[in-house]
């Protein structure tokens, strides 16, 4: 059984992405590793840009410098 975790910044993504996102790597799995589908559980977190982080800097500090 297949659990998959996906954690984006919380910024917007839409319903539908994240159904996008979900059926795509259930197939992806089901193709690649012959994995049933029916069994795949995905999960997806998003996450406040205060509390992700990348070269020591917030994101939310660095999108506000455009980065």
């Amino acid at each position: 059984m297949p659990y998959v975790n996906i954690k984006i910044t919380k910024e917007g993504a839409t319903a539908e992405q994240k159904g996008e996102l979900i059926s795509g790597v259930t197939e992806l799995l089901e193709k690649v590793l012959n994995k049933n589908p029916a069994t795949t559980v995905v999960v997806i977190d998003e996450v406040e840009t205060d509390n992700w982080g990348i070269a020591g800097e917030q994101v939310t500090h660095r999108r506000r410098k455009g980065i």
